[in-house]
């Protein structure tokens, strides 16, 4: 695969299809999934092929050589490769959302971190840990975890709040805590090697810790108001946690999409002890039909809202309340979808889905971890209809 430099101006149509490169990998990704789950770590030569496919620059401002693309490109691209290992496109996801902090820091520190062409953010989720505010920066220590993709990194960060000289908490503009990005070279962070899950086992989503790390202040930013980010545009109008939300639909898509597929398979072989073969039954045809109809209403009713946001997004200020729940609930239900079709198939495929190593039993280790993730909560809809009869008091959607 060649690869083609968009450089730091300009966009060259010639790579702007992401989904054709990573349909491209489909069957290299499918080829190293075993190894992938058994070594938690994507291997080469693969790992080279993925990074001259841009895979991991979706998200990423042209300022700094990225492909800045709309969000239901990067939802296909992302499904696309998930299809082929959930792991892959899991990480690929999240490489992308770190990504989303370059147009949150000084143009330099940007270029300075995504030059290398093999540049690759990974972080864990905020949690208790302070970082120290000191002349030029930040000291800090602690240690966090689920840092997906860690093992291909090439960058860490860290999000804490920050202690002031005189011990207050620093606070943003709406009021409460600012939690910043800290971010450093891999080397500096020790890995904790805790990614023992019953899926999602290629991710090795482990944690890590540092110890009396001084990070300077060009090195941080924070992502929570969109409104200081320096790069423009629709895509940086949207959340971190909506776009957030959008890669874990897009790997769940994938994971359902590829069940689907193999249980239609599987129907057009199996014939159950005492029963018809499964391609022959009604209620296999009609449940397959109707699982079929419920993906794609899924991704196509999330797809519509993502497009909505995008044309009326505005060039600096952040997408508004409404098109924040829209996105949060579309993303909800495509994740949602995307389990209750992937558990139709497991059930429906009998003893087939239950052998270890099989496609159908990993898939199904993996999208029930997936649905364990912040962003798989059920909870969402509860806050989406909170919001939709009494506004947004408590800043759910800030």
């Amino acid at each position: 695969m060649n690869h083609v430099s968009l450089g730091p101006l300009g966009i060259d149509s010639l790579i702007n299809d992401p989904v054709a490169r990573a349909r491209d990998l489909g069957p290299e990704i499918t080829a190293a999934a075993d190894e992938i789950e058994h070594n938690q770590v994507i291997p080469e030569p693969l790992l080279t092929h993925i990074h001259e496919a841009r895979l991991a620059r979706i998200l990423l401002p042209r300022s700094v050589d990225g492909d800045q693309l709309d969000p239901w490109t990067y939802l296909h691209a992302i499904e696309e490769i998930s299809r082929h290992d959930a792991s892959v496109g899991w990480n690929l996801f999240v490489a992308n959302s770190a990504a989303l902090i370059a147009p949150f820091i000084p143009l330099e520190t940007a270029r300075a971190i995504f030059a290398d062409p093999r540049a690759w953010v990974s972080w864990g989720p905020p949690n208790q840990y302070k970082a120290q505010a000191e002349p030029g920066g930040y000291r800090v220590s602690g240690e966090w975890h689920f840092a997906s993709g860690s093992r291909q990194a090439t960058w860490m960060g860290a999000h804490c709040q920050v202690t002031e000289p005189d011990g207050s908490v620093r606070l943003n503009r709406f009021g409460r805590p600012t939690t910043r990005t800290l971010l450093f070279r891999k080397e500096h962070a020790e890995p904790i090697r805790d990614w023992n899950t019953i899926g999602m086992r290629g991710t090795a989503s482990e944690g890590y810790r540092v110890t009396d790390l001084f990070v300077p202040e060009a090195y941080s930013g924070t992502r929570e108001d969109p409104a200081l980010r320096r790069d423009t545009g629709p895509l940086y109008a949207f959340t971190m946690q909506g776009l957030y939300a959008v890669g874990v639909a897009a790997v769940a898509f994938g994971i359902a999409r590829a069940m689907l597929d193999d249980f239609i398979s599987l129907a057009t072989e199996k014939t159950p002890r005492g029963l018809q073969r499964l391609a022959d039954s009604p209620v296999v045809q009609a449940d397959v039909a109707r699982r079929e109809a419920q993906l794609g209403a899924a991704r196509a009713w999330l797809v519509e809202i993502l497009k909505d946001v995008w044309s009326t997004a505005d060039e600096i200020a952040a997408i508004d309340l409404s098109a924040r729940v829209r996105v949060r609930l579309a993303c909800a239900h495509a994740i949602s979808s995307a389990v209750e079709v992937a558990d139709y198939v497991y059930k429906a495929a009998g003893t087939s889905a239950i052998f270890r190593g099989t496609p159908l039993e990993r898939r199904f280790r993996d999208i029930h971890t997936l649905s364990q993730q912040i962003q798989s909560r059920d909870s969402h809809f509860e806050a989406v209809g909170r919001v939709m009869f009494n506004g947004d008091p408590d800043g759910v959607f800030l």
